[in-house]
């Protein structure tokens, strides 16, 4: 049984990251995605609000889970018996930082593999860095992120 780890903070989870989870479900037999509470980051969002955004943004596929995490990867990873971790790749500009992660995983979790996917060329460009600066400034992310996800930054910028 293939296991694929999908790591990141999804702060918040945007149509990129659904896309990749969606491909990622025909691929592998369980696909989890591990939202990180990576408070070094100050995320926007809680780590509860950002599983939930993420669970009710991904309920349509069935071998799905999203489960938090605040430990290594290479950790969560054994802990869920998972033999794949599975990152976005938007531009060239990323491959560097990923291929740096995925030699450090790999010796973390020599039995865990890295894959590699890019995301649908409409949305290439986006990022949840990019959804937040917008919505703080009141702009429309309703293209790029769920109606659910719109809800929860409205709500959050009040």
């Amino acid at each position: 049984m293939n296991i694929v780890v999908y790591p990141g903070t999804f702060d918040p989870i945007t149509n990129g990251h659904t896309d990749l989870v969606e491909r990622a479900s025909k691929m592998f037999d369980k696909v989890i995605l591990a939202v990180a509470e990576s408070p070094k980051k100050s995320p926007l969002l809680s780590l509860e609000k950002r599983v939930t955004l993420a669970q009710e943004c991904l309920s349509h596929l069935d071998n799905i889970e999203v489960v938090g995490f605040n430990n290594l990867l290479a950790e969560f990873t054994k802990q869920h018996d998972a033999n794949i971790i599975l990152r976005g790749i938007r531009a060239v500009s990323d491959f560097e930082y990923e291929f740096q992660l995925a030699d450090m995983n790999r010796r973390l979790a020599p039995n865990v593999e890295s894959v590699f996917l890019t995301p649908a060329n409409h949305l290439s460009y986006i990022s949840s860095t990019l959804i937040r600066e917008i919505s703080a400034l009141g702009g429309d992310v309703s293209e790029f992120v769920s109606p659910i996800v719109v809800q929860a930054l409205n709500e959050h910028f009040k």
